[in-house]
């Protein structure tokens, strides 16, 4: 059977402050996948204070099948200094276990990449942990050349505190 075959129709739509519930749910469950638990320390408050405050930090978008969220993925400009012009980059994207190989996860990374289109951004890029090689194998097949010359640097905590202090 083809994915083409095995598609699930999902209806993809900007997340609203009535879905930040469903967001915070769906984070805890991408959270459990990557055994990341103990780094979730934010809340439903935080998120929507983020995503729908008077200074919006980033996006969602919410991936639904007869009305049921299933995946979503969050994501925010960033900017290329050498293209000179705005980039998406995609923080998370994530589809619930029962749901995936339907095509959910693949109809939410073109959503974002047409909306990084739409927008005149000049790439559009995210991250992906080195171990899930499921997730590495689909964004190879959707064209996405990963940079293994690259490392991402984190500071957080009570290391970014003390960035106050320099």
């Amino acid at each position: 059977m083809t994915l083409s075959q095995r598609a699930t129709v999902a209806d993809i739509s900007p997340a609203t402050p009535a879905d930040v519930p469903t967001l915070v749910a769906l984070i805890a469950a991408l959270a459990d996948y990557e055994n990341l638990t103990h780094e979730v320390t934010g809340d439903a408050d935080d998120l929507a204070r983020f995503l729908f405050g008077e200074r919006a930090y980033a996006e969602a978008v919410i991936a639904r099948v007869n009305g049921q969220p299933v995946g979503m993925a969050l994501f925010f400009h960033n900017f290329s200094t050498f293209l000179m012009k705005p980039g998406l980059y995609l923080e998370d994207l994530f589809v619930l276990p029962e749901y995936r190989r339907q095509g959910i996860g693949r109809a939410l990374l073109v959503h974002v990449g047409k909306l990084a289109l739409a927008r005149g951004c000049g790439r559009f890029e995210w991250s992906v942990l080195d171990w899930n090689q499921p997730a590495i194998e689909f964004y190879r097949r959707m064209g996405a050349d990963l940079k293994p010359e690259w490392q991402i640097c984190r500071v957080t905590g009570q290391a970014l505190q003390s960035f106050e202090q320099f």
